[in-house]
This record gives C-alpha cells, sequence and structure tokens, in this order.
C-alpha cells in the first residue's frame, strides 16, 4: 500500500497478542504505551494444547444445548459421551447427528451413573440448573451449567457449598466474559480511557418472534412425547402445556425470563469489566406489548441497580433494558459513561469516544452573568480572565479509538477452552459459581421486584437479601 492510501485510510492495525490471556488476567500491551489511531485489531493467537482426553455428556438438547456442544467440540480432546433430554425428537436427532450409537436417555441420573463421562453440560429450563449442577458434583462430573445458574436465590449458596465440597470444576455460561473484546474494554476501564465511571446503559433488544422465544412446537408434542411428569418433578403439578415445555423462558413457573435469560447477560458482562460483585439497590419494571401468547413473564422489561463505591470501583448507576419489539431491529450494548467519555462494547468491537471538560469553570454563554449589571459583567469578566488561561479554558481533546476482534473470532470456543483448561490444567475458570450467582441474583432479584412492586436490597459482599 503506497503512503496516499495509508493516509487515506487513516487506520492504524495494531497487532496484540493474546496469547497468555486467560480470563483476561493478563493485560493487554498497555494502552498508554501505543501510539493512538482511529482503529485497531484485536488479534487472538491462543494454543489450544491437547491434553488428556475428555468425556462429555449433555443435559438439555434444545437451541443452547445444540449450541453448546458445537462450540464444546470444537475443543482438540473433547468427545460426546451421551445426550439427556426429555423430548424424543431431540433423542432422535442427537442419533442423526452423532451416530446410532450414541448413548441417549431422558433420565439424567442415568446419564450422571456413567463412569465413561468426566464432564457435562446442563442446558435444561431454568427450574432445574442448581438440583441437576449438585447431583453432577456429587457424582464426581465436572459441570459447565447454562445460566442462570440458579432459578432462585437462595440456591445460590448451595451451589457454591456444592462446588466447594466436591472440587470439581463448575463454570457457568455466560460465553462473553471470555472474550477479548470485554477484556481489552475492561483493560481500558481500569486505565482510566474513559475517567471515572459513573453509569452503564446496558441493553440487549429484539424483533422477532424466535427472540421472543416463540419455538417451533413439534407436530408429536404431547405428555408422553415430552416426558411432562419428569419435567414438572421440580415444579408444582400442572397439566400438560407444549408451550411451557418449549416456551418455558416466557413462563414463571419453570422459566425466568428476559431477567434470567438476557439482563444476566449484560450483569455478568458488566460485573467483569468493572471487577464488581454487583449492586446493592434492584428496581424493575415490566410491560406485555406484543406478544400476547400467554406468557406470564413480560416482553419488555427495564431495570436499574445502584453500585456502591468501592475499592474496585467508583458508585455508577446501571440501568438495563430488553425489548423484544423493538424498532431498531435488535440490539445489544454496554455502553459505559465517565467523566471523560463512552466506551460502546457491541459484542466484541469496543469504541470510545470523548468529551473532557476544561480546568476552568464555566463563565458566560448559557450563564446567568448575562442578567447582571453590565459594570458587574465587565468586572466579573476581567477577574475570570486573569485567573484562567486560554489552555485552562479550552476543552482537552484526546482521539476517539475503535478495537475489533479479527474475522471468525469465537468467544464460545474461548469460554468452553478456559472450562476444558481449567480440568485438565487446574487453571481458574473466568465465571466460576460465586461469579454466576452475583450475577443471577440481581437478575433474578428484578422479576421480585417486578412482581412485588419494589425495590430489592442486596448485600453483594456476602450474597443475600437485605
Amino acid at each position: 500500500m503506497n503512503k496516499d492510501s495509508q493516509a487515506s485510510r487513516r487506520k492504524f492495525l495494531q497487532q496484540i497478542g493474546a496469547t497468555s490471556l486467560v480470563a483476561a488476567s493478563s493485560p493487554f500491551a498497555s494502552l498508554g504505551a501505543q501510539q493512538k489511531a482511529e482503529e485497531r485489531i484485536l488479534t487472538y493467537e491462543k494454543r489450544i494444547s491437547v491434553g488428556e482426553k475428555i468425556r462429555l455428556g449433555v443435559i438439555g438438547f434444545g437451541v443452547q444445548g445444540h449450541f453448546d456442544l458445537a462450540s464444546a467440540l470444537k475443543v482438540p480432546g473433547v468427545e460426546l459421551a451421551g445426550i439427556c433430554d426429555l423430548y424424543t425428537g431431540r433423542i432422535e436427532n442427537a442419533k442423526e447427528l452423532y451416530g446410532k450409537d450414541l448413548y441417549t436417555t431422558r433420565n439424567y441420573k442415568e446419564l450422571l451413573d456413567r463412569s465413561d463421562i468426566d464432564a457435562v453440560i446442563i442446558a435444561t429450563h431454568d427450574v432445574w440448573h442448581a438440583r441437576i449442577t449438585i447431583d453432577a458434583l456429587a457424582k464426581g462430573k465436572h459441570v459447565y451449567i447454562e445460566k442462570p445458574m440458579v432459578y432462585k436465590i437462595d440456591e445460590g449458596p448451595k451451589v457454591i457449598a456444592a462446588q466447594k465440597k466436591y472440587g470439581k470444576v463448575l463454570q457457568v455460561g455466560s460465553q462473553r466474559v471470555s472474550s477479548i473484546g470485554l477484556a481489552k474494554a475492561k483493560e481500558m476501564l481500569a486505565a482510566g480511557e474513559i475517567g471515572k465511571l459513573n453509569m452503564v446503559n446496558a441493553v440487549y433488544d429484539r424483533q422477532s418472534s424466535i427472540g421472543a422465544w416463540q419455538y417451533t412446537i413439534p407436530k408429536d408434542a404431547d405428555a408422553s412425547t415430552c416426558d411432562w411428569n419428569r419435567f414438572i418433578e421440580a415444579t408444582a403439578k400442572m397439566e400438560f402445556d407444549a408451550k411451557k415445555f418449549f416456551w418455558w423462558r416466557a413462563f414463571k413457573e419453570v422459566g425466568t425470563g428476559v431477567a434470567g435469560d438476557l439482563f444476566i447477560h449484560l450483569l455478568s458482562g458488566t460485573h467483569f469489566m468493572t471487577n464488581s460483585n454487583g449492586p446493592e439497590t434492584i428496581f424493575s419494571t415490566g410491560q406485555f406489548s406484543h406478544w400476547n401468547d400467554g406468557r406470564n413473564l413480560p416482553d419488555v422489561m427495564s431495570g436499574v441497580m445502584q453500585y456502591g463505591n468501592t475499592a474496585e470501583h467508583p458508585a455508577f448507576q446501571l440501568t438495563l433494558q430488553v425489548n423484544f419489539v423493538s424498532g431498531t431491529g435488535g440490539q445489544e450494548v454496554i455502553r459505559l459513561i465517565g467523566s471523560e467519555g463512552v466506551m460502546d462494547v457491541k459484542g466484541n468491537t469496543i469504541s470510545v469516544k470523548h468529551s473532557i471538560m476544561p480546568e476552568a469553570p464555566g463563565f458566560g454563554g448559557y450563564d446567568s452573568v448575562f442578567t447582571l449589571p453590565k459594570s458587574m459583567q465587565e468586572e466579573m469578566t476581567r477577574d475570570y480572565n486573569a485567573k484562567w488561561t486560554d489552555a485552562q479554558r479550552k476543552r482537552p481533546t484526546k482521539e476517539d479509538v475503535i478495537f475489533r476482534a479479527p474475522a471468525g473470532y469465537d468467544e464460545h470456543v474461548d469460554h468452553f477452552t478456559h472450562f476444558f483448561d481449567a480440568i485438565r490444567n487446574g487453571t481458574s475458570v473466568v465465571e466460576d459459581a460465586t461469579f454466576g450467582f452475583r450475577a443471577a441474583a440481581p437478575a433474578l432479584a428484578c422479576n421480585e421486584s417486578y412482581f412485588q412492586k419494589k425495590i430489592i436490597q442486596w448485600d453483594p459482599v456476602n450474597m443475600k437479601l437485605k
């Protein structure tokens, strides 16, 4: 590329090796030591060592179970050993995908009893998460549990205690916390790139029936093909309802709605970037705007949380938003707002725009000085000009910057890589039971706030309701 072309692009491709990155514990090259530029590309060169073989079981082979398994099998040395699901059609689908000899069952306890399974993915409906996790740990299995880690807040300490008791690896499935994009945002925030944090606006909107969980219900759905009795074993008895079975997120009896599905992504990402233990106060409101499909959890929901001043971060306010009929067409962004700029985190693209106040206080313009007597205006103008220099009155400038992950980067595979590395090497996972609970509890408290119409008080250090 010639010099003219280089100048016209105004782009500087900053190559940052992340070979040693594990849960962003090792920082990227320091921002302060690098030349500022309009755009930089994060390169990722993580080498995956193939250690001992890990045999994997899957409990819950729905949408997320399919995605999780496909990502897990991209990590070398991982093999599928069995699948459990309550719907016969998904058992058939599993054999079509992975071979007719694949071990399958509709009873998760039978899968846990197998000695040839080292680890399990738990991707069931929410009400079963804690129970199956504890059973799996007790059987000596490592656990990858989908978010939210628990269905009820009081289940959190039990899961944490079980993980400590049995000493197995547990990682919660909010895969974004393993991304190199969030790792870069975390570093820039800590480096003061946007000044002192004071607010976070987090949005996860959708605009489709599938986005609102109106998944296709199979023609043969009934109480026998869906093993309804086992499905409701952990809940109050109910008559068979195909919607509750296949659209379970929309029903509070078995799911946790937008709070447990999408608020929790925004919370886990925010907590990772800010090193936060969580909020102190939680309030949420919601409404039924479009999807009048029998659901009892809203399709539009907002939350407001207050985070206290701690050694890890200054006090800030977090707003959460999910809109299933958003005219934007859908969007996912966490915007961190500081005293010197904003950082937008959209997937693995991080953009920073700066706005820095001058050292001198404001004077003149949209100000009350023009309402004073003319002689006083002139005297005060002279005083102001004598006290503050031209440089002190100007807004400092700082070049905006964009970071992008390379094409083809997959944070989901990274998340599973951390999980399997922890099993093989004893390293730490990015989202253990404590981290997972500190994200789940405020999300679930949003449902409590919505139904009870009150502010929820939370102790983020001791992880309990006040």
